[in-house]
Parts: C-alpha cells; sequence; structure tokens
C-alpha cells in the first residue's frame, strides 16, 4: 500500500533532522520525508527528537509519507520503531533477510509499511528483488558503497535498470538531483520506479537541505509527470 499524491513518480527527501525544514519540503512538494535512525550516520536523528519532526511533516502536508530508515534493528531498538513516533513507513536499508522483514512487520504492527532498501553491487544483485516481493510493501534500490549505507551520492548504472520489472513497486535512489533526475526517469522510461529518493544531491551539509535544490527537484519531477501524462 502506497498513499502519497496520485501523480507519479513520487519524491522522497531523506535525512531530515529539523522539523520546520522537514515542514518546509514537504511544503515544497515532496510525497515522502525519510529520518535516520542509524546511529552511524551523520543524519541520525535520537528517538526523543523524530515525533516531533513526523508531527511537523503531516501538519504542512498531509498525505506525506513519514519514513523512518534503520538497519539491522535489534531487540532493544524495536519499542522506538513503531508507528506511535509519527511515521507511516519502516525502511529497512541493512542486510536484513526476507524472513527478517516479514518478522519485524509481524512484531510492528500492520498498520505500518515496511520498505526493503537493496543495495546494488552489480546487476546481479537484481535478482534478489523477488525474493522480498511478499513481504515487503516496496524496494528501494541504492548504489552500493564499502562501509556506507546510503546518502553517498554515487549511482547504480542506468543501463543495469532496463527491463528490471519487479512484481511490486519500487523507488529510486542515488545521486538523484535536479540535474540527473531526467535523464535517468527517461531512461527508464519503459519501466519506471514509483518515486526517487533524493538525500545528498539535495544538501549544504549532511542533514542540512537546500530548500532551493529541492524547490528544483520538486520542478523536475512535477514536469516528468506531465510527459507521462501527456
Amino acid at each position: 500500500m502506497l498513499t502519497p499524491s496520485a501523480a507519479q513518480p513520487w519524491l522522497k527527501v531523506c535525512g531530515l533532522r529539523s522539523p520546520e525544514q522537514a515542514a518546509a519540503v514537504a511544503a515544497l512538494g515532496a510525497d515522502a520525508i525519510g529520518v535516520i535512525a542509524v546511529s552511524q550516520s551523520p543524519r541520525w536523528l535520537a528517538p526523543e527528537q523524530r515525533p516531533a519532526l513526523f508531527h511537523a511533516v503531516s501538519a504542512a502536508r498531509p498525505g506525506c509519507l513519514g519514513v523512518l530508515v534503520v538497519a539491522d534493528p535489534v531487540e532493544t531498538d524495536l519499542p522506538h520503531l513503531g508507528p506511535d513516533a509519527g511515521h507511516q513507513v519502516l525502511q529497512l536499508h541493512g542486510g536484513e533477510s526476507p524472513e527478517r522483514c516479514a518478522e519485524l512487520r509481524q512484531r510492528l504492527g500492520p498498520e505500518l509499511m515496511v520498505w526493503k532498501a537493496l543495495r546494488i553491487r552489480s546487476q546481479q544483485d537484481l535478482e534478489r528483488a523477488e525474493a522480498y516481493a511478499p513481504v515487503v510493501d516496496a524496494l528501494l534500490l541504492d548504489a552500493w558503497v564499502p562501509d556506507q549505507l546510503g546518502g553517498t551520492g554515487h549511482r547504480i548504472p542506468i543501463e543495469w535498470l532496463a527491463g528490471f520489472q519487479p512484481s511490486l513497486p519500487w523507488w529510486l535512489a542515488g545521486g538523484i538531483t535536479p540535474e540527473t533526475l531526467p535523464s535517468a526517469l527517461q531512461a527508464l522510461g519503459t519501466h519506471p520506479p514509483v518515486g526517487v529518493d533524493a538525500s545528498s544531491g539535495v544538501e549544504r551539509a549532511p542533514g542540512d537541505k537546500n530548500l532551493d535544490r529541492v524547490a528544483q527537484l520538486v520542478t523536475a519531477v512535477a514536469a516528468f509527470r506531465q510527459d507521462r501524462r501527456s
């Protein structure tokens, strides 16, 4: 189940740390806002600060999805991962197996959507997608970088994705900027993603978004939506 605005592709902006900035990004037209719950990340946000940010997002743009990004959560993390924190989506960005995804989904409740990020190191990594189809609501494809889980600005070679058509929705992440977006989506025109995920490409510094860059990306996405409807 995915519920942002009807027109695709949708836009997710990830790595927000300030409620005010998250609200501003949502108001500009983002369909989803991501918050990082991986303590090693420079974009990490402490559990007690997350509800205020997600509340600010929903107040600024009702229907904008709050996405909490985690990696290989352990038992002590689970009390902070449920929907009471204000998010609607749990994005699993570690090495979670399909079985672990199913377990977390059961533990955290049916009202929470679960997305699984796959870090793509080679074209053969795409073959893992179907194993997750029964247990998650969507996939997010990001470039593999040693010792870094995301927000690197590295891109998956777009030719690897030619013909990629999994049986569940998928998002494209990695190096998404106002400049790179049009060519990427045009190349994937036959089998496009449901959405794109930007982080470092619209930042001044980790966790600090450049609202002008966000606005440019919103405009780029909107133009592509118009192209798809024409």
